[in-house]
């Protein structure tokens, strides 16, 4: 009876950690997708501000100058002038000319078109290049152009008589006083700015991305021979997968979104694709092998099969044991042990997530930064992170409400998607709110987090931040201060709430100290807080003494707090943060 009561025991328990196994895999894999479908959509969003920025600066240059050309149609000889003009203040372009209609100046021929080009070596061409061989009255650009009656996108070309490369092409109707159109300004384009926008950087290492014109041409691709040479429909004509040639017509049709396919190397892919803002008519995507997204889900799910499987002996061991000898008191004791160690192992893992190492940057002498963090337990809820990006410092500071192993699950989350939006966005309050949208939409244990994000110029002092929740940082500098914010819920609470953001000024060898709720709600024996008025009172001591630079704050505020809080124990997380701004001539 024993012998089937112990083995009913380990079936059922092997059942429940497989169990337990493929519920973590699944919340893992819809986590993963999540994130993957995050980052791809705002990549997306940033490629095509970034071609945004291009087309639009080239648009506004030519409708700036079509005045000036309209104004100077009696005089052609001038014309050059006025393209070189444009030429020489919009280093994007690589020419800029006018297309006349047929015998429009009969003393300059059936073909009219001054051109001004800018070579390899940056000096700027000027000529004539309308001919009976260069025939443009017949090409794409100057027939649809013509046609538009208003400022147009050609599709892609490869120039064989002006710029002599893949360019595209922005056209705007000249008008003569009557009103009549009587040729088209046109601001070439080249295209290797765009190959090198759309492949600055992948999500994955094996991702890649496509550009399409409006009729389907390759404008970017990792196969550099089929750039305006193939059209996608002839790329993927043998393509098995149906998806594949539904993806084509949606990204045609000028639509967004994502699906799955099986490539032609028969592996799975996440296609996410969307089209480029304004009159260019062009689609762009982004390509993701299956086995690059959920590469380290798959080392995950191994590694659950072998700690289940030596859980599963150890229980065997255990049952063993106890069906001989009545020890349960040993194998408890052992078993609180192992979760302690287990724990501290944990802590170390936590611990190793935020830097510790200070000076962080001790080649840089326009900032010093340095921190601390106590937990109440074993791990905790605490965070906080910083790294510089462009001339910017990138910094946070966190509270998970709750305290043990779920807030430190929610402070990982945090401190990590804290990592990947800061990597690609600089406004404070997108952080925060993308972070928002992130944990709410996981917040199955109704936990959340106060955060203060802020992003400091180097080069300027000017400090941008968002305060979701949190405790109001100290300025030490002139003086001693509190940094105002609006009171904006802590992240994690409510999906699409609108963050606030803030500006200020930081003068040179000003501090800015940061710090949670540990500090301010410490309780000495009596239960008495430490409060915020003994932090500025601590503070103003530190710059009476002229030792406000970021770890004397810090160190002072600790023996503070010991010294009143004395033999207390500690019931909260304690995490501070200072950083000075030292200046740029530092």
């Amino acid at each position: 009876m024993k012998s089937r009561y112990s083995v009913a025991i380990i079936v059922t328990v092997a059942i429940l950690l497989e169990l337990i196994s493929a519920i973590q895999i699944m919340f893992s894999r819809r986590a993963i997708h999540n994130e993957v479908v995050h980052r791809a959509q705002t990549e997306l969003h940033v490629k095509n501000l970034e071609i945004q920025k291009v087309m639009v600066a080239v648009e506004t240059a030519i409708h700036n100058s079509i005045w000036e050309m309209e104004a100077s149609l009696a005089h052609p000889d001038s014309l050059y002038s006025i393209a070189r003009r444009v030429l020489e203040q919009n280093p994007t372009m690589v020419g800029v000319g006018m297309m006349f209609t047929p015998d429009y100046y009969p003393q300059k021929g059936h073909w009219f078109e001054p051109y001004v080009t800018r070579r390899a070596d940056g000096s700027i061409e000027e000529a004539q290049i309308g001919n009976a061989s260069h025939n443009y009255l017949e090409s794409e650009f100057f027939v649809n152009g013509m046609k538009a009656g208003e400022g147009r996108w050609s599709d892609p070309y490869f120039d064989d008589a002006g710029a002599r490369m893949m360019l595209c092409t922005y056209t705007v109707p000249v008008r003569n006083s009557k009103g009549e159109t009587v040729a088209l300004m046109g601001a070439d384009v080249s295209l290797n700015w765009l190959s090198k926008v759309i492949n600055a950087r992948q999500i994955y290492p094996n991702s890649y991305n496509l550009v399409l014109s409006r009729k389907g041409l390759v404008l970017v691709a990792p196969n550099e021979s089929y750039i305006l040479n193939r059209t996608i429909q002839q790329i993927t004509a043998n393509a098995s997968d149906t998806t594949v040639h539904y993806i084509n017509r949606q990204m045609m049709s000028g639509h967004s979104g994502y699906n799955k396919i099986r490539g032609m190397d028969g592996k799975k892919k996440m296609v996410f694709y969307a089209p480029v803002d304004g009159k260019t008519g062009w689609s762009m995507s982004v390509v993701c092998n299956e086995s690059d997204i959920f590469a380290g889900l798959r080392r995950l799910g191994a590694y659950l099969i072998l700690f289940g499987l030596v859980g599963l002996a150890l229980l065997c061991y255990i049952v063993y044991r106890t069906a001989r000898s009545a020890r349960s008191l040993r194998e408890a004791t052992a078993e609180k042990e192992r979760i302690g160690s287990e724990l501290r192992i944990a802590r170390d893992i936590q611990q190793s997530m935020v830097p510790k190492s200070f000076p962080p940057y001790p080649e840089r002498k326009d900032v010093d930064i340095f921190a601390s963090l106590e937990p109440a337990k074993e791990v905790g809820g605490d965070l906080y992170d910083f790294n510089i990006r462009d001339g910017k410092l990138f910094f946070c500071i966190g509270d998970v409400s709750g305290k043990g192993v779920p807030a430190a699950l929610v402070m990982a989350v945090t401190r990590s998607l804290f990592r990947i939006v800061s990597d690609h966005e600089d406004q404070p309050e997108v952080i925060v709110m993308d972070i928002n949208e992130s944990l709410a939409e996981m917040n199955d244990s109704d936990m959340f987090v106060t955060l203060f994000v802020g992003v400091l110029e180097l080069s300027t002092g000017l400090l941008r931040y968002c305060n979701a929740g949190h405790e109001d940082p100290l300025l030490i500098g002139k003086g001693v201060g509190v940094l105002p914010s609006n009171s904006n819920i802590p992240v994690g609470v409510m999906s699409g709430w609108k963050y606030i953001g803030h500006e200020a000024l930081v003068y040179p060898g000003t501090t800015i100290f940061m710090y949670t709720d540990g500090l301010t709600e410490a309780e000495d024996i009596t239960h008495a807080q430490f409060g915020r008025q003994r932090i500025s009172k601590v503070a103003r001591q530190t710059f009476a003494a002229n030792k406000y630079d970021p770890e004397s704050i810090i160190v002072a505020q600790t023996e503070a707090l010991h010294q009143f809080v004395r033999n207390a124990e500690q019931s909260d997380d304690l995490t501070m943060l200072s950083i000075r701004f030292n200046g740029v001539f530092a």
